[in-house]
């Protein structure tokens, strides 16, 4: 992780943040990369949260691009693994040290069966085909924005080198000289190492940028537009949760004056998954991803922390609600750092009885609002609490709502203002028969 950007251990796990074999990870919508290297580079990005603004929607900008030109990958993924392992092996080495060992292989594949010297051809080989793909796309391309415009020129300069445009001249169907073979050998290798290697990550840039923009235009995410921190907003329409099926959008504002956001409404009403959805797409908002969403803004954060499954530790000997209380001491530290995050807190309290729950969560709520340049959500199903906090300018109040069908509860899912007043608990106990089944 980015070490500026604060993320514990807990926040990523409830958001289910990255993992490429943890099913329904975050990460695991965007990696439809085809290349080892672009995968690297896409876990990089994922993983590195940006704070600055700028970045940010340079980032978004590239995306924008790759979105709406709908750009083909132009690389076999299996050329391009040749070209690297054919770039890695041997390099740096002298062209003294690059001839023998040429020589050798070569022996050694007549004497022994030796694949190496063939391998070398191979990638060679490889590494012709690869670097002539890349100057075609780049002829082919558009104007393109900002610094990637730069990046682009960057590339083009380097393959219109006299020495690399003489490389990719080669007809790789006619066989090489041993010669000619030591002598491409050390200019990739050697004196083109560096260049070679800007090559290989433009095509690992190219590779993200495509997928990441193509999972953009598929399921119609939008990207976010990054303000400065001081601003202290977070306006989105139509948000979402990206790993829902037919999830149901809200929309959402908070900002200087109205920092807090007190979310009320039963359990099963959708709270925590609102929650999640927002971290989820704060997070991606700065990683300059595109978030499920209709449209966002949002000032930067210097950090990111949830309470959403706070579970109990038995090694620890901590009872669910002692861990609710040292989670809640994290954030209170936190916010008390003078970082600028968004925090938020599902059911404070809910490991204890019902009057402490509603002294804790009145009293932590009011402590967490004097903070006014982080942003908070804290939920509870205790209305009560929203009562005592009305008289506080900067909480807003929304509420998760529960529909009655004749006796039965129905959620929509769809956040509205004020505090709820829906008290169907007794109505769900009867409904499931529990009472008769205790003979009450």
């Amino acid at each position: 992780m980015n070490m500026s950007f604060s993320i514990d251990r807990q926040t990523i796990e409830e958001l289910n943040l990255p993992g490429k074999f943890r099913s329904g990870s975050v990460y695991s919508l965007f990696n439809h990369v085809k290349t080892r290297g672009g995968e690297q580079l896409l876990d990089k990005m994922f993983l590195s949260p940006l704070e600055d603004p700028g970045s940010i929607n340079e980032r978004t900008a590239v995306f924008r691009f790759f979105q709406k030109e709908q750009l083909s990958f132009p690389f076999d993924a299996g050329q391009v693994g040749l070209m690297r392992e054919y770039v890695d092996t041997g390099a740096k080495e002298s062209f003294l040290k690059v001839f023998t060992g040429t020589i050798i292989k070569k022996w050694l594949s007549g004497l022994a069966r030796d694949e190496r010297y063939k391998k070398n051809i191979q990638g060679l080989q490889a590494a012709i085909i690869v670097l002539n793909k890349c100057y075609s796309f780049l002829e082919t391309m558009s104007a393109v924005p900002g610094t990637w415009a730069e990046r682009i020129k960057e590339v083009r300069t380097l393959l219109s080198d006299k020495r690399v445009e003489r490389l990719r001249s080669i007809d790789i169907y006619k066989s090489l000289p041993l010669k000619s073979l030591v002598f491409y050998n050390h200019l990739i290798k050697n004196k083109l190492h560096q260049e070679i290697e800007n090559v290989l990550l433009f095509i690992y840039e190219l590779d993200v940028n495509i997928a990441v923009s193509d999972v953009a235009r598929s399921k119609g995410f939008v990207f976010a537009k990054a303000l400065a921190f001081e601003k202290n907003v977070l306006s989105v329409t139509n948000l979402y949760h990206p790993g829902v099926e037919k999830a149901v959008g809200n929309s959402l504002l908070l900002d200087q004056n109205s920092n807090v956001l007190f979310l009320t409404g039963a359990n099963m009403a959708g709270k925590s998954t609102l929650m999640k959805s927002v971290g989820i797409t704060m997070y991606l908002a700065h990683v300059g991803f595109p978030v499920a969403a209709a449209s966002m803004e949002f000032s930067v954060r210097q950090g990111l922390y949830s309470s959403i499954n706070v579970a109990d530790n038995i090694n620890l000997g901590y009872s669910h609600f002692y861990a609710e209380v040292v989670r809640v001491k994290q954030a209170a530290e936190a916010a008390a750092s003078g970082k600028r995050l968004l925090l938020m807190f599902d059911e404070l309290f809910k490991g204890t009885n019902v009057k402490d729950a509603y002294d804790g969560t009145l009293a932590v709520t009011e402590g967490f609002s004097e903070y006014r340049n982080c942003l908070f959500i804290v939920s509870t199903h205790i209305i009560e609490v929203g009562e005592a906090l009305k008289e506080r300018d900067n909480i807003r109040f929304g509420y998760m709502p529960t529909v009655m069908d004749g006796a039965r509860p129905r959620y929509t899912y769809k956040m509205e203002e004020g505090i709820t007043e829906d008290r169907q608990g007794m109505m769900i106990i009867r409904n499931e028969g529990i009472l008769e089944l205790m003979g009450c």
